[in-house]
C-alpha cells in the first residue's frame, strides 16, 4: 500500500510553520553540554533554484538536529540568504530589474523549495545579507576594522573589461576573457579599499589545532596562508655605468644560502619601482612588455609549461656577497602579491630561473653540489655547498644560519617570516553590495560615518551601468556622493566603492543568535550562550576564502571584547559532492545527455552516431543533467528524497544520483506504511515472550534502536537506514506488531522521513508532534544472541559445528563437540590426547 504523502507532507508543513514547532528560545536551565548551534553554509538565492545536490547537507544536519532535540538538547538550527551576488547586478544591467527585485523573489523560490524538504529550521531567525537592518551591522563591523587600523586604502590593480569599462571579479573571468561580453580582459591599477588579514596570519595558523575540521581544509587553510621561514636581503641598484645608487632593491628569500649562484634579479611587471630601475634606453621596451602582462591572469602567468619571457631594464644590482654586477629583469612569472615582488634567481637550483636564464643567455653557476650537469638541467635537490666562499663544505641548515648571521653583521639582511596570503582587497566597483560608510573630506582626509548614522543605505539609482572610468554606479550619483564631512561640517564625498559578497556571510552566523536586536549586532549574553558553532556543514569549495574570512573577522571581533570564542566553528564536515550521468566521446569532451540515444544498452552521439562512454560528472545546465528535487519531490515525496540522499553512502563522499535508488527507498516507505496498517498488540515486550518470531523481532528492534542510536550519532545515516530495513522487513512477516516496538520505530524514523513520522505518531494516537519525544531506548541485554555457533577443530582443522549458549560451561561445550558426527568420524581409531575449550569461541581437539 502505497503513504499519501500528497497530502501529508503539506499537512505537516503547515502545522509547523502554524505551531512555530521550532523556535528556539535560550532556556538558561538547559545547561552548556546539552545546547548544539548547528549550521549549514549560507546559500546563495540563485535563479535556478535548488538541485538535488542542495538538500545533502541540509538534510544531514536536520536529521542530527531533529535527533538531538529528541535527545534533550536545545538545539539553534537558522537559515537565512547570502543576497548581495553579481549575477543579480548583472541581469539587472541587461534588464533595468532592480537587483533586490531579482534577489526577493529568488529567495521566496528558494525558501517555497526548503520548506518542501520539511527542514527544521526557526524560520523566524531567517536573515538577508541585503536588507538595511543586516547590513548596517556589517557596516557597523567595517568601522571596526578601520578604527583598528585593519582597513586601508591603496592603488592596486584589479581585472579590467575595456569592453565593458569596468572591474571584473576574479570569478567573472573565464580563461583571460570577460564572462559577460567575451572581450579580452586586462589590468588597471585603481584605488581599493584592503582589510590587513595578514595581520592575523599567524593566529589563523596555530589557531587550526584546535579545530575538530578536516585535515584536508586545514592544509588547505594553512598552504594558503602559506607560512614560510628565510631572510630579506638588500641588493643595493647600480646605474648602467655599473655604479652603486641610494636605491635598494630587497627580496625575501627562503634560501638566502644561495646567494653566491644569484647571477640576475628579476621584477614582477607591477613593481613600483619599474620607473626608476628602467632606463631610458629600455623604456619602450618596458612599457609594451608590462602592456602584454597586464592581459594575462596570474594562472597564465604562472603556468610552469609556458614559455619564459622578460625584458632588461637596463639597471643591474650588486650582490651583496660578493659585489658582482647583476642585471635586473622584468618577466611575468614572478608576482606582485608574493613577498616583495622582486626575486634574485638562482639559475643553477630553479627550473622556472634555469629555464628563463637558458633562454636570455644569462650566467648559470653551481653552488649546490649536484649530480647533474646545471648548463644542461637544474639541480633542485640539496647538496654540499661549493663556489660560495664561507659556505663552502657546509648543508643547507649551517649554510642558512651561516649566512643570517653574515647579512645581519653586514646590516644588508635580516631573518623574516613570509606569507603567501595577500591583504584582503575588500572592494568592489559595483553597485549590488554594503555601501562603505567612509566620507572623503579635503581637510580631514577619510572620516567614517558616525555608527549612529547607520545604516549607509543604497541609493535608489536610473542605470546599472558601470561608469566606465573604475568606479562603481554610485559615483554618478551627485546627489548621494555630495555630503557633508561628519567632522568638520564642510562639503565632502562619500566613498563610491561597495564591500564584496564575502562580507556580509563572514558574521551571519552572529546575527542568527540575534537577528532582530537594533542596539547591537548581537546580545553579549545570548552569543555566550550559542557559540561557537558546534557542527558547521557544507561544500569543500569553501574550504579557503570563504572560512578565512569569517574567521578573521571573528578574530578581529574576539579582540575587541564582543564575541566570548577565538574561533567561530568548532566542528566542520564537508559533505560530498552529488553528482550525475554524462556522456564521454573518445577525445574525453562531454555530450549533452539530450544528444544521446541509447541502442542495446550501449550510447551514441545523435549528431554524428560515435559510440560514447557514459561518466559521472557533475550537474551542469549545459549537459542537461541536472536532477530537478521539485520534480522528485512531486513524484516520489520529500520524505523519499530526504532519505535517498542519505541512503547513497557516506555522508562525506561523492556519489552518483540514480532515481531508481529513489525508487527503491519510496517502497520502503510504502512497506512502512502498510505495516502501520497493521494490528498493533499490547504486548510487555520487556517480559518473557514465548512466540519465537515475537523473540527474534524483539532481538532485532534491540539492535535497531542501539544501531540507529550510534549511527545517527556519528552522522553515519545511511547504514543506521540499512538497519531500519532490516527491522522492517521482519515486522513484514508478522501478523500485528507491538504497539511500543513500533512507537519506538517511529521515533527514529521521524528525524530521517519526517512527516511520514508525524503521521505515523498520530495514527498512533498521541495529539501532538514527536519533535521533541524522547529518543527511544532499549535494553542490550535484548541484543544478545540466544545461541552462536562453535567450530569443532580436529588437530587444526575444522570438521564440524554445534549450537550452544553463549557462557556455557567448558565441560557442557566439550561434551557437545565429543557428539558431533565430525567428531566421531575424524577421531575413529584414534586416542584424544588434548581438549582445548577457549570460552565462547571453539573447541579444539587433538587426537593421535
Amino acid at each position: 500500500m502505497s503513504y499519501p504523502f500528497k497530502n501529508i507532507e503539506p499537512k505537516w508543513q503547515k502545522y509547523w510553520d502554524e505551531h512555530k514547532t521550532f523556535k528556539t528560545k535560550e532556556d538558561e536551565s538547559v545547561p552548556k553540554d546539552k545546547r548544539r548551534y548547528v549550521l549549514d553554509m549560507f546559500p546563495y538565492p540563485s535563479g535556478a533554484g535548488l538541485h538535488v545536490g542542495h538538500p545533502e547537507g541540509y538534510t544531514a544536519t536536520d536529521i542530527w538536529c531533529r535527533y538531538l532535540r529528541m535527545k534533550g538538547y536545545n538545539v539553534l538550527h537558522p537559515m537565512g540568504y547570502d543576497a548581495f551576488g553579481l549575477p543579480a547586478e548583472n541581469y539587472a544591467i541587461k534588464t533595468g530589474t532592480h537587483p533586490s527585485t531579482t534577489t526577493n523573489a529568488n529567495i521566496e523560490h528558494f525558501t517555497q523549495q526548503i520548506k518542501a524538504l520539511g527542514f527544521s529550521y526557526d524560520w523566524d531567525r531567517e536573515i538577508r545579507t541585503c536588507t538595511p537592518d543586516y547590513y548596517k551591522w556589517t557596516q557597523w563591523i567595517f568601522l571596526q576594522l578601520y578604527k583598528k587600523g585593519l582597513a586601508y586604502e591603496a592603488e592596486t590593480p584589479i581585472n579590467w573589461c575595456p569592453s565593458c569599462m569596468t572591474g571584473l571579479a576574479n570569478e567573472e573571468v573565464k580563461e583571460g576573457h570577460c564572462d559577460r561580453c567575451g572581450a579580452q580582459v586586462t589590468h588597471k591599477t585603481i584605488r581599493q579599499w584592503i582589510l590587513k588579514i595578514t595581520a592575523y596570519a599567524e593566529r589563523l595558523i596555530e589557531d587550526l589545532d584546535d579545530l575538530d575540521w578536516p585535515e584536508s581544509v586545514k592544509l588547505m587553510q594553512k598552504n594558503w596562508i602559506g607560512k614560510s621561514e628565510g631572510a630579506e636581503v638588500n641588493f643595493t641598484v647600480a646605474d648602467k655605468d655599473g655604479k652603486a645608487t641610494d636605491t635598494t632593491l630587497t627580496v625575501y628569500t627562503t634560501r638566502c644560502d644561495t646567494l653566491f649562484g644569484a647571477t640576475y634579479m628579476v621584477v614582477s611587471p607591477e613593481h613600483p619601482m619599474i620607473d626608476k630601475l628602467t632606463t631610458a634606453e629600455q623604456a619602450d621596451a618596458v612599457k609594451a612588455y608590462r602592456e602584454q602582462a597586464a592581459k594575462k591572469s596570474d594562472l597564465e602567468r604562472t603556468d610552469l609549461a609556458k614559455d619564459k619571457t622578460g625584458v632588461f631594464s637596463g639597471s643591474y644590482a650588486i650582490n651583496p656577497v660578493n659585489g658582482k654586477l647583476i642585471p635586473i629583469w622584468v618577466a611575468d612569472y614572478v608576482l606582485i602579491s608574493y613577498g616583495t615582488g622582486a626575486i634574485m634567481a638562482v639559475p643553477a637550483h630553479d627550473t622556472r630561473d634555469w629555464e628563463f636564464a637558458k633562454k636570455f643567455n644569462l650566467p648559470i653557476i653551481e653552488v649546490l653540489k649536484s649530480e647533474v650537469d646545471v648548463q644542461t638541467q637544474a639541480w633542485t635537490e640539496d647538496g654540499i655547498h661549493v663556489n660560495s666562499e664561507f659556505l663552502d663544505g657546509l648543508n643547507k641548515k649551517d649554510a642558512i644560519a651561516k649566512m643570517l648571521e653574515f647579512l645581519a653583521e653586514k646590516g644588508i639582511g635580516k631573518k623574516a617570516v613570509n606569507y603567501k596570503l595577500r591583504d584582503w582587497v575588500f572592494s568592489r566597483q559595483r553597485y549590488w553590495g554594503e555601501p562603505i560608510p567612509l566620507v572623503h573630506c579635503p581637510d580631514c582626509g577619510t572620516v567614517a560615518v558616525p555608527e549612529e548614522e547607520l545604516p549607509l543605505e543604497l541609493p535608489a539609482v536610473k542605470t546599472y551601468q558601470p561608469t566606465g572610468t573604475g568606479e562603481s554606479p554610485l559615483a554618478g550619483i551627485d546627489s548621494w556622493v555630495n555630503c557633508k564631512c561628519p567632522k568638520c561640517g564642510k562639503p565632502a564625498k562619500r566613498e563610491t566603492n561597495t564591500m564584496p559578497q564575502w562580507a556580509g556571510s563572514c558574521w551571519y552566523y552572529l546575527r542568527y543568535i540575534d537577528p532582530t536586536n537594533e542596539k547591537s549586532f548581537c546580545d553579549k549574553a545570548k552569543e555566550s550562550y550559542w557559540m561557537p558553532v558546534d557542527l558547521y556543514v557544507g561544500g569543500a569549495e569553501h574550504a579557503v576564502l570563504h572560512l578565512l574570512y569569517a574567521r578573521f573577522w571573528h578574530k578581529v571581533l574576539y579582540d575587541l571584547g564582543v564575541v566570548s570564542t577565538k574561533e567561530p566553528f568548532q566542528r566542520l564536515i564537508n559533505q560530498g559532492m552529488i553528482t550525475s550521468f554524462a556522456f564521454q566521446r573518445k577525445s574525453k569532451s562531454l555530450v549533452a545527455v539530450d544528444a544521446v540515444e541509447e541502442k542495446d544498452g550501449k550510447y551514441y552521439a545523435k549528431d554524428d552516431g560515435e559510440e560514447l562512454e557514459r561518466v559521472i560528472a557533475k550537474m551542469s545546465k549545459s549537459l542537461k543533467n541536472v536532477v530537478n528535487p521539485d520534480e522528485m519531490i512531486d513524484s516520489y515525496g520529500a520524505d523519499s528524497v530526504r532519505m535517498y540522499e542519505m541512503f547513497m553512502g557516506p555522508l562525506t563522499v561523492s556519489k552518483p544520483w540514480n532515481t531508481q535508488g529513489l525508487i527503491g527507498i519510496n517502497r520502503f516507505l510504502d512497506k512502512v506504511w502498510s505495516i502501520s496498517e497493521k494490528e498493533m498488540s499490547d504486548i510487555d515486550i520487556t517480559g518473557k515472550l514465548e512466540d519465537k518470531a515475537l523473540v527474534s523481532l524483539r532481538k532485532t528492534y534491540a539492535k535497531t534502536v542501539a544501531k540507529v542510536t550510534k549511527d545517527t550519532e556519528n552522522l553515519d545515516f545511511n547504514t543506521a537506514i540499512s538497519q531500519m530495513m532490516i527491522f522492517i522487513n521482519e515486522c513484514s512477516k508478522l501478523d500485528s506488531v507491538p504497539k511500543a516496538m513500533w512507537e519506538g520505530f517511529v521515533l527514529m524514523l521521524s528525524p530521517y522521513a519526517p512527516h511520514l513520522g508525524e503521521e505515523l505518531w498520530e495514527k498512533l494516537g498521541h495529539k501532538e508532534s514527536n519533535a521533541y519525544e524522547k529518543w527511544p531506548e532499549f535494553s542490550e541485554e535484548f541484543c544478545k544472541e540466544d545461541t552462536k555457533e562453535f567450530p569443532v577443530m580436529i588437530n587444526g582443522k575444522l570438521r564440524d559445528k554445534f549450537e550452544a549458549a553463549p557462557g556455557t560451561d567448558e565441560e557442557t561445550l566439550k561434551k557437545m563437540a565429543f557428539e558431533t558426527e565430525g567428531f566421531k568420524k575424524f577421531t575413529e581409531g584414534k586416542t584424544v590426547a588434548k581438549v582445548i575449550v577457549v570460552k565462547d569461541k571453539l573447541v579444539n581437539i587433538v587426537a593421535k
